[in-house]
């Protein structure tokens, strides 16, 4: 049996409608920066030499519905 010591939440910022759309940067559950690609990426190397561990995540404009019809 696994036992962890760590409780995985998953943070607000994943529901914010204001991060639609949008690449985010987070450390330690708080966003750093949002934007495109481009807006973040010079941010993370400044995180990872700071000896934090950087999050990425793509927050999608809207949920997705596929329908396979046959």
């Amino acid at each position: 049996m696994l036992k962890t010591d760590k409780i995985l939440r998953i943070p607000s910022a994943l529901s914010n409608p204001k991060y639609k759309g949008m690449h985010i940067l987070m450390v330690k559950g708080k966003v750093l920066a949002s934007g495109t690609w481009k807006q973040i990426s010079p941010k993370i190397d400044q995180v990872a030499r700071s000896g934090n561990i950087p999050e990425l995540a793509y927050i999608p404009k809207a949920d997705i519905l596929i329908l396979s019809i046959k």
